[in-house]
C-alpha cells in the first residue's frame, strides 16, 4: 500500500499519474491526508492547458510505476470526477461527492462530522484488531476535536467543516501563456516557360543597278573603237543584298532560390483569473482585508 512517502518522493521526482489503460491522465499534483492518521488518502492530477485544471483521485488501489503512479482508473473517468476546489482541505459532502463518483464506500454527512473518515475506519479497525490502538482515533468524535483546538493548532475552530489549522489559504489563478509551433502555409518554387514576341531592327544592305553614260573622248576613244565597227552582244551584273539571319540560344540569367526568415509580432492574451480574497470581520469594528502568501 503506498504510504506518504512514497507519494511525496513520486510528487518531487514530478512523476505523472498513468491510467488503467495506460495513457497519461497528467502530472501529480498535490497530496491529501487524513486529519487523524496523516495517511494519504486523496491525490491530484494536473490536466488541461499547462496544468491549470486538478482533479481528485483516491490513493486506495494506487501502486508506483517508476517515476509515476499509476490508477485503477481510466483518464475520461478521472477527468468526469466532481470539480473540487484544490484549497487545502475537503469538506465531507466533496469526500461524499468523489467517493460515489469512484464507487468507494461514502460516508454520510452525520458521520463525518464525528472527523471520522472512511479510509481511517478501515486503518482504525486493522490496528484495533492487533491490539494497538489508532493514533488520534477516540470513543467520541467531540472529544478529538476537542484535542485538535487545543492541541496547538491555533486560536478558533473551522466553521465551514473538519477543523484544519489557525489560518486560511489564500490562492489565485496565474495566467500562464506559452507559444505551440503549427503549419501556416506551404510555399513551392515552381518553373514553368512562356512565350514573348522580340523585336530587333537590323541594317541590312542591297546592290542595284545604275546605268551611266558617258560621251566619246579622247581617253576613251581607243576602247569604244577596239571592237567590230556594227555588233550584237549582250553584258551581265549580279545584284547581291543582306538578309537577316536569325538565331536562338539559351543563356542563364539568374539563380532563384526558396530562404525562411523569422519575423516577431506581439499578439495579446486575455483570459479572465480568479483570485480569492480573505476578509476579517469584527476586529475593532471595522472590517480589515488581509492577503496570505501560500507556502
Amino acid at each position: 500500500m503506498l504510504n506518504r512517502e512514497n507519494i511525496e518522493t513520486l510528487l518531487h521526482k514530478g512523476g505523472n499519474v498513468i491510467g488503467a489503460d495506460g495513457d497519461k491522465i497528467g502530472s501529480i499534483g498535490q497530496l491529501y491526508a487524513d486529519d487523524d492518521t496523516g495517511e494519504p488518502t486523496w491525490v491530484t492530477v494536473k490536466t488541461g492547458l499547462f496544468g491549470t485544471s486538478q482533479s481528485f483521485i483516491p490513493v486506495e488501489g494506487a501502486r508506483s510505476q517508476d517515476h509515476d503512479l499509476v490508477v485503477p482508473y481510466t483518464k475520461d473517468h478521472v477527468k468526469d470526477a466532481p470539480r473540487v476546489d484544490v484549497d487545502g482541505h475537503l469538506t465531507p459532502e466533496e469526500e461524499d461527492r468523489l467517493y460515489t463518483h469512484y464507487d468507494r464506500g461514502a460516508t454520510t454527512y452525520s458521520e463525518s462530522q464525528d472527523n471520522t473518515r472512511n479510509d481511517v475506519d478501515l486503518q482504525g479497525d486493522a490496528d484495533l484488531n492487533a491490539g494497538t490502538p489508532t493514533a488520534g482515533v477516540t470513543g467520541g468524535g467531540d472529544a478529538g476535536r476537542e484535542r485538535d483546538y487545543d492541541g496547538g493548532r491555533g486560536v478558533g475552530q473551522d466553521t465551514s467543516g473538519p477543523n484544519t489549522d489557525d489560518a486560511m489559504t489564500r490562492s489565485e489563478e496565474r495566467l500562464n501563456v506559452g507559444t505551440e509551433r503549427e503549419a501556416t502555409g506551404r510555399v513551392r518554387l515552381r518553373k514553368y516557360v512562356t512565350t514573348e514576341n522580340v523585336t530587333k531592327t537590323v541594317p541590312v544592305q542591297r546592290e542595284e543597278v545604275r546605268l551611266e553614260r558617258e560621251p566619246i573622248t579622247d581617253e576613251n576613244r581607243g576602247a569604244a573603237l577596239s571592237g567590230p565597227d556594227i555588233s550584237e552582244e549582250e553584258h551581265e551584273v549580279i545584284l547581291h543584298e543582306e538578309r537577316p539571319v536569325v538565331e536562338k540560344e539559351a543563356v542563364p540569367v539568374e539563380r532563384v532560390r526558396l530562404d525562411k526568415e523569422v519575423v516577431q509580432d506581439d499578439v495579446t492574451v486575455s483570459e479572465e483569473v480568479r483570485k480569492e480574497h480573505i476578509d476579517a470581520d469584527g476586529l475593532d469594528g471595522d472590517r480589515r482585508t488581509g492577503h496570505d502568501k501560500r507556502l
